[in-house]
């Protein structure tokens, strides 16, 4: 067994000014990649800023990044900064920022890099430090090497073969507090997607799920208020941030499984939220599990058994219709991928599939 988990983690209050100086250390010239609106608003780029300020760092801001990211954004940034002097990236935001920073630290690194060097294991993998603050409660980024970039020339998300883990992570749930509840609701479920994607994989372990197990008991005890029967405080946020963090750490040792492959399709051609096209697919993944590890699994999240979760997720995104043209060409792009037919623990065929792609 191996784990490997090389980032520094603070998860505290105002983390982001309180460790400026670890910021410092680790760069004279910062590139902040963020999006263009919601950083400013949930206060986490003023903080990056007068954390980068108080220290005398100079840094440059690229607010460029759409959801899912583009591999023409990512280019577009080394295109604009390549001179600039950029020795440390920041990433800012939800899990497109994330992935965003990492992928520009390693074009950053490598000025002449074009989309082929993002997907070619055999190139150098170096890159500019890499420090996250993450703004979501979904991806886990903040401590994966995983950096998932949308193909529009092959119309769907694939990850850079390249793994670039952060340096330092600084998470604070006080980022949550003005997000809106469709975008906890989103990230939450895609949080929830890792920790049950990581151990119910072919290469989990006691430590996969030694974290996943506390993240799904974290991330228990925000489920009310994914449903809204109650209003999230404080801890709340904290919990959700941190069952992020968690699954996040469970995806690094082991990867996502079929529920994610099939999302990414329906992702680029729906425009569904990521957590949402995660989501669906979930209850049927999890039917087809081993009953006994998959009742240990829902239980640790809170749920009595499949049905009680299958209706959860249908009340947070029932109505949510999926072509059965989409469903077909998803099922066929994953059909075709040989590593992800045996990524999960149990095994798969076409009809297999079958029943997870088509519920």
């Amino acid at each position: 067994m191996h784990f490997y988990m090389p980032v520094r983690v603070f998860d505290e209050r105002d983390c982001v000014l309180r460790h400026a100086k670890d910021i410092a250390r680790l760069g004279k010239k910062a590139l902040i990649v963020t999006g263009k609106s919601s950083s400013r608003k949930n206060g986490s780029l003023d903080d990056v800023m007068a954390a980068l300020e108080a220290e005398h760092v100079e840094h440059l801001l690229f607010s460029e990044v759409e959801e899912n990211p583009s591999t023409e954004t990512v280019l577009r940034a080394r295109d604009l900064f390549s001179d600039s002097g950029i020795d440390l990236v920041i990433g800012v935001g939800g899990g497109s920022a994330l992935d965003a920073a990492k992928a520009v630290a390693l074009v950053l690194k490598h000025p002449g890099a074009d989309l082929s060097y993002l997907y070619d294991a055999t190139k150098d993998a170096s890159a500019l430090p890499v420090v996250c603050v993450p703004t979501t409660c979904g991806t886990g980024s903040e401590v994966t090497g995983v950096s998932v970039l949308t193909r529009h020339d092959k119309r769907t998300k694939i990850s850079m073969v390249h793994k670039i883990f952060p340096v330092l992570a600084l998470v604070d749930g006080k980022y949550l507090k003005n997000a809106p509840a469709e975008l906890i609701v989103n990230t939450s479920v895609d949080a929830l997607a890792h920790l049950y994607e990581s151990v119910l994989n072919a290469k989990a372990d006691d430590y996969t799920r030694m974290t996943a197990s506390a993240g799904l008991r974290c991330w228990a005890k925000t489920k009310e208020i994914l449903t809204k029967e109650r209003t999230a405080s404080q801890e709340d946020l904290d919990l959700l941030m941190r069952s992020s963090l968690l699954a996040g750490m469970s995806i690094a040792q082991s990867g996502t499984s079929l529920p994610h492959a099939l999302s990414y399709a329906l992702t680029y051609d729906l425009a569904l939220p990521h957590g949402k096209a995660v989501g669906i697919f979930l209850p049927a993944f999890l039917k087809a599990a081993p009953e006994a590890e998959r009742d240990e699994l829902l239980q640790l999240a809170g749920f009595s058994g499949l049905a009680e979760f299958a209706a959860f997720i249908g009340g947070l995104f029932g109505g949510t219709e999926v072509p059965e043209e989409e469903r077909r060409r998803t099922f066929e792009m994953v059909a075709g991928n040989a590593a992800k037919m045996k990524s999960a623990s149990f095994p798969v065929d076409e009809k297999v599939l079958e029943t997870i792609a088509f519920g």
